[in-house]
């Protein structure tokens, strides 16, 4: 069997699990979501736990188990306490501002990239330090930890950190690996 696939999910307190049909749905305190089990696969609900079974032990089976349970615990997560993606802005003239529900981002293009952020989706943009060089902080958070995901990379694709001076758009923590300029000859 599947390490990860039998392991249990615990539901928290505050937390409703349904299943209609084959269609899952988990409630919290921060929303709802939902996810349709695929074939060969099936949940049982108990007071407080969801326990992910499989129909046999064909190889597809076997995959669709574990990844099964991940995306439910990651509903799990997501509905009682949320996700969160930090972005980390460095350079000189590179900043971001929240203008409604719009993310606007300049990084020394020729203009501004704007992103029309997805229902369920939160950004807060905090205010520009002055350090060597400036940096700005996006925290990207949602319910949802493949959306999170997905508009964290896309903020992040606009400009990736080049790696001469390290200036770009990276994630807080990511390591960026300098490389040394050229040299001039004697």
């Amino acid at each position: 069997m599947s390490r990860i696939g039998k392991v249990p999910i615990v539901i928290p307190e505050g937390t409703k699990v349904t299943l209609d049909d084959r269609r899952v749905t988990v409630e919290g305190p921060r929303g709802s979501l939902g996810h349709q089990l695929p074939e060969g696969t099936g949940i049982e609900i108990d007071d407080s736990r969801i326990l992910v079974k499989r129909a046999t032990d064909s190889k597809r089976h076997k995959s669709l188990h574990g990844l099964t349970r991940t995306l439910l615990a990651n509903m799990v997560t997501g509905v009682t306490e949320g996700f969160e993606k930090r972005l980390q802005i460095v350079g000189t003239g590179y900043r971001a501002e929240m203008v409604g529900k719009v993310l606007s981002v300049e990084v020394q293009l020729s203009h501004k990239v704007v992103f029309s952020l997805p229902e369920g989706i939160t950004v807060e943009v905090g205010s520009p330090k002055g350090t060597k060089p400036p940096t700005q902080e996006i925290v990207v958070s949602g319910i949802d930890k493949q959306l999170v995901g997905d508009v964290a990379a896309k903020i992040r694709s606009v400009r990736p950190p080049e790696p001469y001076k390290g200036k770009g758009i990276r994630y807080l923590g990511e390591a960026v690996r300098h490389k040394a300029g050229k040299t001039v000859g004697a």
